[in-house]
């Protein structure tokens, strides 16, 4: 098996008494689009400083490529990092922007040109923008002169701390495609931080979920989705349905709070308390109890259109629980009804903390 271009070995990060980045081990393969997700003060961001040289590690190892750059300085790093504020200079030209990286190796002017058209063209840019001040660029083209003077150090990895948050919705998920494409287009190595879940599932081949300092979670998008390790990462990845449940027999289990016996899978050994997570596309509204393995009686509470898809809230006693269809399988049902919602065994998780 191929070595990972950066392994980092129990990566630690302490401001005085406060951990920030806790023991971190991780591979990255070469050419991967690797995701850091993670609420806000998780450590996400410390981290990619530390990996990018901003930050020197309190203890543990990063390893490119096999040699240990722990104490390496940022400008001698084979990497480069893409920040939220872009750090672009107002006073000169998109061409002069991509272009500084090159002149600071001496490299010479006509093939700093040449290499700066080439970005352009990468980046889905004008080639007419070499002479543009890049104070006169939107904020969509800004990013992408950020992301053209990046390629211009031509960095084994790219690190990006949140480079699309400050950008509105729609321009934001077009960005997202077009970094996924430049990504398989260049075969370079990504490695992004965000606390968008829809950046991380759009983009990303791996994903990290961390939590107060700690990676909880690391796999494809569909690992962690349908699969998480805990109430937290599931949670974290999407609106979720969660029953709190005991053991019961026979596998199954009862609910804490709400009437129900539930059918379950995966039962781990020694199993005694827990939480059942049904994401809401798999609840389902149905006739009568026996056309679903577990099932739930309450009242049609509301519902949202969102585009393609119809959210309806179903009041369970004192729970609201989230049930999702396509718009052209809509329910058709009258608001404050009594309605019956039912998911099976296969379409649910169980997790125990």
């Amino acid at each position: 098996m191929a070595e990972p271009i950066l392994r980092l070995s129990g990566l630690t990060k302490r401001f005085g008494a406060f951990t920030a980045v806790r023991e971190i081990d991780l591979d990255v393969e070469e050419g991967e689009f690797f995701t850091i997700v993670g609420p806000s003060g998780s450590g996400k961001s410390t981290l990619v400083r530390m990996l990018a040289g901003l930050e020197e590690p309190s203890g543990g190892e990063i390893l490119l490529r096999g040699k240990r750059i722990n104490n390496m300085p940022a400008n001698r790093r084979p990497t480069c990092m893409v920040f939220q504020s872009l750090a672009l200079f107002p006073h000169r030209s998109v061409g002069q922007n991509i272009e500084f990286p090159l002149k600071m190796r001496g490299v010479a002017r006509e093939a700093r040109r040449e290499r700066a058209m080439d970005l352009l063209r990468l980046l889905r840019l004008p080639e007419s923008y070499y002479g543009k001040n890049v104070t006169q660029c939107s904020g969509g083209e800004r990013q992408r002169v950020a992301l053209a003077r990046a390629f211009a150090y031509d960095p084994e990895i790219l690190f990006f701390d949140e480079p699309l948050s400050a950008i509105d919705y729609k321009l934001r998920k077009t960005l997202e495609k077009e970094l996924k494409d430049i990504h398989k287009e260049t075969g370079k190595t990504f490695m992004y931080i965000t606390h968008s879940l829809e950046e991380a599932m759009v983009m990303s081949d791996r994903i990290g979920v961390m939590r107060a300092g700690k990676l909880v979670q690391v796999g494809t998008p569909e690992d962690i989705y349908t699969r998480p390790r805990d109430k937290f990462v599931s949670e974290f990845m999407g609106e979720v349905n969660v029953i709190d449940v005991r053991r019961g027999v026979n596998g199954r289990a009862s609910g804490v709070g709400i009437p129900g016996d539930f059918l379950l899978r995966d039962v781990p050994a020694g199993f005694e308390n827990g939480h059942l997570v049904v994401r809401p596309e798999f609840l389902r509204f149905i006739e009568a109890p026996g056309d679903a393995e577990n099932h739930l009686r309450g009242q049609l509470y509301n519902e949202y259109v969102l585009g393609s898809r119809i959210q309806y809230q179903v009041r369970v006693g004192e729970r609201v629980f989230i049930v999702e269809r396509l718009r052209q399988q809509a329910f058709r049902g009258a608001l404050d009804e009594e309605v019956l919602i039912g998911w099976d065994a296969k379409d649910s998780i169980l997790v125990t903390d």
